[in-house]
């Protein structure tokens, strides 16, 4: 019933921009933490950056700060990910999130790609 459809990955050249959509359905969205992560070949699954219920309440990855933004949008049950100055080291499948207490939902992935 749960839900998350990841979008907007692709190939992009380093420096360039992205943006992520992951939009949510069979669940209450509003009550849900959100989050992005990320997953290279070869390295372990790494929260990138999550948004809680209030969305004042957001945390990142030190290596995307000041690059990266995440939003949610309540009405539309959408979280983004705001992708600037890509660098090589960003390319990973990122997966979307839901938590809230003992449920938790994850997307299929979408793959962003940082090359010349």
């Amino acid at each position: 019933q749960a839900q998350l459809v990841e979008s907007g990955g692709g190939l992009v050249q380093p420096g360039g921009s992205l943006r992520l959509s992951c939009a949510a359905s069979g669940f209450t969205f509003s009550r849900y933490t959100m989050s992005w992560y990320r997953q290279a070949p070869g390295k372990e699954r790494e929260l990138v950056a999550a948004i809680g219920t209030v969305a004042s309440n957001i945390n990142y990855h030190d290596s995307v700060k000041g690059r990266f933004t995440v939003s949610r949008d309540n009405a539309k049950n959408t979280i983004y990910l705001q992708m600037n100055s890509l660098r090589p080291e960003d390319t990973a499948v990122y997966y979307c999130r839901a938590q809230l207490f003992l449920n938790n939902y994850w997307g299929q992935g979408t793959q962003v790609t940082v090359s010349s």
